[in-house]
């Protein structure tokens, strides 16, 4: 749980789980003796869309019948041409009733196991209470384009928002792109030559809906302008 009265400036584990789950676009189906199954849903719906997750046996009494293992395994990709792209695996494990198939469009109920994120941070696992708990980040589905936007269509702004980086960066940085977009805030992605470096920059408050993610840019932009003057009038 989130302390009581503390300022979150990022997602837990199980927030970012559950956004990669909800904005996925495709996935590996990967079941005992059979070929992985590469599943891109186009209807809208995204990769899990047809896809259910019950509660596991200890929390609810374990349906009749065999059970087929399954895996899914999700990758999160940045949307933005930054390098090294792929933000975080998703690898989730549950057992299911019936033979997965791409081909139905009925809705495909799977008993959930564990579920596992890695990315930068090391690898976390994620129980199905901690996913019940949280909420879906309104921003999930949205990210990607309203990066892309940034980028393709304001560039210039990108890097004003260097002046909220602290410590600021090194010297012989050659690109900043926002590499990932959340409720609680934006990241840059500050390459080098041969590295990078990512920084966090929190929103005043959390996003609860999609349309104030725009005014949270603006602010900092905002906030970017005003440390611009400010070094100016000092130097």
């Amino acid at each position: 749980m989130r302390p009581f009265n503390s300022r979150v400036t990022q997602p837990t584990p199980a927030e970012r789980l559950l956004s990669i789950l909800t904005a996925a676009h495709s996935m590996t189906v990967v079941s005992d003796g059979h070929d992985p199954i590469e599943v891109h849903r186009l209807d809208g719906t995204g990769a899990m869309g047809h896809i259910h997750l019950h509660a596991p046996p200890e929390v609810r009494p374990a349906h009749p019948g065999t059970r087929a293992p399954v895996r899914l395994e999700l990758t999160d990709i940045a949307p933005t041409p930054v390098r090294n792209r792929m933000r975080a695996r998703v690898t989730v494990t549950a057992l299911l009733l019936t033979e997965y198939s791409m081909e139905t469009t009925a809705s495909t109920c799977m008993e959930f196991g564990q579920a596992v994120l890695d990315d930068h941070n090391g690898r976390a696992y994620v129980t199905y209470a901690a996913l019940q708990e949280v909420d879906p980040d309104p921003i999930a589905t949205s990210e990607a384009a309203m990066l892309t936007h940034l980028v393709d269509g304001h560039s210039e702004l990108v890097p004003l928002l260097l002046r909220l980086v602290q410590p600021q960066p090194d010297k012989g940085m050659v690109r900043v792109l926002p590499l990932a977009m959340d409720r609680y805030g934006l990241t840059l992605r500050l390459e080098y030559p041969g590295t990078h470096r990512d920084v966090r920059l929190p929103f005043a408050k959390p996003v609860t809906r999609v349309d104030q993610a725009g005014p949270q840019i603006h602010s900092l932009l905002a906030t970017a302008r005003r440390a611009s003057h400010r070094n100016q009038l000092l130097a």
